[in-house]
């Protein structure tokens, strides 16, 4: 497997570009299943997880093709309901199509989904909200076998605001009979984002944003193009390893209320940022303060997807944090690897206290899931001397050409 050989100490410098979101790409590209006709999706990144996304739908009789950096996706042959532990395995979105198959097919059957192991993610919402549409489930064998010959719209009132069961409520809802509301909604971007895709091919979903959405049944949807949002978790991250390593950066396509907790929350350590029309600069002279305190929680609150980020950049300011990941249980994997590079942290149940120090020095380390790999690579840019961080394939399904943007900017950091 690929490693990271990093050499710590040097600024970062220099302009980058964020791209769209992968967890707004990977349910829009589940939601062209419900289209007869070619979807054109604009700005693809490319992360691993989007090319497993593109075999799950070729699997089922799709052609998906590249034009440049645009996805062509062509289901009017769509002709398969089925898809098997080896594509779900590698991506937890694959659990999206679920909804989508149901809305175009009326059955499916797909194995649970995979993706980073950061503690349980159960998929009861999902088949809950499902069933309230009056869906027959059969879980058994890591398959959920799915009968929605009689579907039809009704209210679903979710436990918990989760990203996936609304983003899975909503695709199952657009081609059904009658009205569709789902109660405690999430309220991410990227499901903003989903609505207003599927609305440009004549979907009718209101309320997206809010804890209330409203989906009114619709007999199709058209083809058409479209250009997801930027990837809100990406911008942070190459924030926060700016504000590590030192330097000037401006991050362009920097959309400031995607990102209004993490802003909010840096103003607490002194940083100098400045927004204006969608770019962000950044000038990192000096050590900054440690945060008092940061709780992970459903958007708006901050992203469980920065917290190993931002518990990095603790590592390294002046004072002490205590950290409360509220979303996953097991979601301070990167803590022990951060330690063997000088850390001074303590966890208890679902927090960490970290305490500040004055500097972190290289290891070997490894990525264990997709944001403690890249909070690991920040702390091996603000360290002194070299670092190994293994298993950066975890890294790859979320950062497209993580190390070679870095390099642009001043890191030095070689894939072997």
């Amino acid at each position: 497997m690929d490693k990271f050989l990093i050499s710590g100490g040097n600024k970062l410098n220099g302009e980058l570009i964020i791209p769209c979101a992968k967890n707004a790409y990977l349910p829009i590209m589940a939601a062209s299943i419900l289209c007869d006709k070619p979807v054109f999706l604009h700005k693809c990144p490319n992360f691993s997880d989007i090319f497993s996304m593109q075999k799950i739908i070729d699997s089922l009789g799709g052609k998906t093709y590249f034009d440049g950096d645009s996805l062509i996706i062509d289901n009017s042959n769509l002709n398969k309901f089925y898809i098997t532990h080896e594509l779900a395995s590698p991506v937890r979105s694959s659990i999206f199509t679920l909804g989508a198959i149901l809305g175009r097919f009326k059955k499916a059957k797909v194995a649970y989904p995979g993706g980073c192991e950061i503690g349980a993610r159960p998929i009861d919402l999902h088949i809950k909200g499902l069933k309230a549409l009056n869906v027959k489930i059969e879980d058994k064998h890591g398959y959920l076998t799915c009968d929605g010959s009689k579907m039809r719209g009704a209210t679903v009132s979710l436990d918990f605001p989760s990203v996936g069961a609304t983003e899975n409520i909503m695709l199952a809802a657009v081609l059904i009979k009658g009205e569709t509301k789902i109660l405690n909604a999430a309220m991410e971007p990227e499901i903003v984002d989903l609505a207003h895709f599927l609305n440009s091919l004549g979907a009718k979903i209101y309320g997206a944003g809010t804890k209330e959405i409203c989906i009114v049944g619709v007999k199709n949807l058209s083809g058409g193009e479209y250009t997801p949002i930027p990837d809100r978790i990406i911008a942070g991250t190459y924030l926060i390893a700016g504000l590590m390593a030192g330097g000037k950066l401006a991050l362009k396509n920097f959309k400031l209320n995607h990102n209004m907790v993490l802003i909010q929350k840096l103003k607490e350590s002194s940083c100098k940022i400045n927004i204006k029309d969608d770019i962000l600069n950044l000038v990192a002279d000096k050590r900054l303060k440690s945060i008092s305190k940061i709780e992970t929680a459903p958007y708006p609150g901050f992203p469980t997807d920065l917290q190993a980020q931002m518990l990095a950049l603790q590592t390294v300011s002046q004072g002490h944090c205590v950290i409360f990941e509220n979303m996953f249980e097991t979601r301070f994997k990167h803590v022990p690897e951060l330690v063997k590079m000088g850390a001074k942290i303590t966890l208890k149940d679902k927090a960490a206290i970290v305490y500040g120090t004055d500097k972190l020095y290289g290891a070997d380390v490894s990525a264990a899931d997709l944001r403690g790999g890249a909070a690991l690579v920040l702390a091996a840019l603000a360290s002194e001397g070299y670092t190994t961080v293994n298993n950066v394939h975890y890294i790859d399904r979320g950062y497209e050409n993580f190390e070679k943007e870095l390099n642009n900017l001043g890191a030095d950091i070689k894939r072997v």
